[in-house]
Parts: C-alpha cells; sequence; structure tokens
C-alpha cells in the first residue's frame, strides 16, 4: 500500500522507444478544442519515465504518473501497462 501523496499528475500515452536501461519514451496525446474555430486539434508531448523492470516494449499502451526526479530529464515513472502489443520485432 502506498502512502498518500497528495495528487499527481497521471497520463496514458504509447511507448515510442525502449532503446535505454529502465526507462521508455511515452508519447502522450490530447484533444481540445481551437477557441475560434471550435475544431478539435491534435497535439502529442513526449515524457521520459522511469522502468523499473524494463517491461514496456514499442507500441505499448502504458499509463505514467508524476514521481520524484531520477535525472535532468526523467520525473515520471511508469505505474501500469495497460495493453501489451502483439507485435513482433
Amino acid at each position: 500500500m502506498e502512502k498518500d501523496r497528495g495528487n499527481r499528475k497521471v497520463r496514458s500515452g504509447v511507448v515510442v522507444s525502449d532503446a535505454m536501461d529502465k526507462t521508455v519514451v511515452v508519447r502522450v496525446e490530447r484533444l481540445f478544442k481551437h477557441p475560434v474555430y471550435k475544431k478539435y486539434i491534435r497535439r502529442h508531448k513526449k515524457f521520459m519515465a522511469h522502468d523499473e523492470q524494463n517491461q514496456c516494449r514499442v507500441g505499448d499502451k502504458v499509463q505514467i504518473v508524476e514521481s520524484r526526479p531520477y535525472s535532468k530529464s526523467k520525473c515520471w515513472r511508469v505505474q501500469s501497462v495497460i495493453e501489451k502489443t502483439t507485435e513482433v520485432r
């Protein structure tokens, strides 16, 4: 049981790189409505996340949660794997 440490940001996205040790790059997409034209726009951002067991592969859908800084560019960690990819590399 994890202690309650306040509200942490949670995002879900797709793993786009797993080349590093204990680190994955997760692409998170979001949809928002344009303020003038009212059309939906798709934007994405890539986050580096800590993957302790090296369990994530490219194409997996994962849920990441905000955490302490693990390195200069890595302050998220993989909370769970939502869907594993069936593609074989």
